[in-house]
């Protein structure tokens, strides 16, 4: 296994990635939203690679004003974080996890966040045996005017 920055040539495993991770969302959809993520100043995609080179996972690592829970502003934010099927439990998360928040330490960072969608029971684990603990859980809503 190998933790990288990512690189352009990289972009179609991470479209492939980010569609197993949001399938609610098109490919177009998703392909916007990681332009503007490689736009930011203050963001980095690290991927992971399997022994014969093919990616496999990824982190999308920014930087947030607040995020709910942290005492410091601002903080590193894990804003996306998807592993293939096939190399679970194998450190690859975790492996993506010690990269992204390096690059927040770096920063100047005290502490990461991140989120999970409430059925997500697998990142939920994730992230607790990452040291992540829980803060809030929140149903969302909204209405149009």
């Amino acid at each position: 296994m190998k933790i990288r920055v990512y690189r352009d040539t990289d972009w179609s495993d991470w479209l492939r990635l980010s569609l197993a991770l949001f399938p609610e969302y098109s490919a177009e959809e998703l392909d916007a939203g990681m332009r503007e993520h490689r736009a930011r100043s203050d963001a980095e995609v690290f991927v992971a690679e399997r022994e014969d080179g093919s990616v496999a996972g990824f982190v999308e690592v920014g930087s947030r004003p607040y995020a709910d829970g942290c005492d410091t502003s601002p903080v590193g934010y894990i804003e996306a974080w998807y592993v293939d099927p096939d190399v679970r439990r194998m450190g690859y998360g975790h492996a993506l996890l010690a990269a992204a928040e390096e690059w927040a330490r770096g920063r100047g960072y005290r502490e990461m966040a991140s989120d999970s969608r409430l059925d997500n029971e697998t990142s939920h684990a994730a992230h607790r045996r990452a040291g992540y603990d829980e803060v809030d859980r929140i149903v969302q809503f909204r209405k149009v005017l």
